[in-house]
């Protein structure tokens, strides 16, 4: 069986004294992908870089405090990629791929473009050189798995309230509609979806910290493992961990049958 996590973590510091390595170190995953260091990685502890079992992995942005993708993993990759060879979004810490044997998995940060028109431009921006670059990663032959924060809740059931976020940034029908192609045109598999087609509140990974969105679970499903069909066909469980909470987000567990 493989195991891969993703969890955005907003802030590894803040996330490790809210008892997110403690967790971890109790999950027996093999793969373990992290969104949203907030860190250099000069800033990380020891524990932080190499948590007893795993090597570390980091991308992180060039502005501090800020972005940044990381991946803990059991088994030393053979290749790890940092980056999407754009400068802009580069600068920003978004992507880092590890590649073992014929499987890769990236972390994945997508933008948000909640905060501004302008950052919502680049969310655009990112979307219209990612797509292309899913293309030729399904097409390389090789099974991926692309986990983290997409920024992007895909269907109504996706987020409790749907109807009043249709003209807010993560459920714009222009973001819809491009991960529908990345699925129907391209061919890559929601793999929690594909598990739990019917799921609605169990489903949510992140919660504002406005208001009581988390007592009351008014959440949405932002964080997801994307693969490509055919390790796709090999997922067997699917979890949302909601028990302790580390982060805005929730980690997102998936086990995959060994090839």
């Amino acid at each position: 069986m493989l195991r891969v996590i993703t969890i955005n973590l907003n802030g590894i510091r803040s996330a490790s004294r809210k008892g997110f390595f403690e967790w971890m170190a109790g999950q027996d995953a093999d793969i373990v992908c992290l969104q949203e260091l907030k860190a250099q990685v000069n800033d990380l502890s020891e524990d932080m870089r190499s948590p007893p079992g795993y090597k570390g992995f980091f991308h992180p942005a060039e502005k501090k405090g800020y972005s940044g993708v990381g991946l803990y993993a059991r088994k030393a990759p053979e290749r790890v990629i940092e980056g999407l060879g754009n400068a802009e979004f580069d600068a920003e810490g978004r992507y880092l791929e590890a590649d073992f044997g014929n499987l890769s998995v990236i972390s994945l940060y997508l933008p948000s473009g909640s905060s501004s028109e302008e950052r919502q431009a680049a969310k655009y921006r990112f979307m219209d050189i990612f797509l292309p670059h899913m293309r030729e990663l399904i097409a390389s032959g090789r099974e991926v798995i692309v986990c983290g924060d997409w920024n992007i809740a895909h269907k109504e059931a996706d987020l409790r309230n749907w109807k009043s976020n249709q003209k807010n940034s993560g459920f714009l029908p222009e973001e819809r509609a491009w991960l529908t192609r990345l699925f129907d045109e391209v061919g890559w598999k929601d793999v929690y979806r594909q598990l739990h087609p019917e799921a609605t509140d169990a489903c949510y990974t992140w919660w504002s910290n406005r208001g009581q969105a988390w007592a009351k679970n008014v959440g949405w499903r932002l964080d997801y493992q994307i693969a490509t069909p055919g390790i796709a066909a090999r997922a067997r469980r699917a979890s949302v961990y909601k028990e302790a909470r580390f982060s805005d987000h929730a980690p997102l567990t998936v086990d995959y049958d060994d090839a």
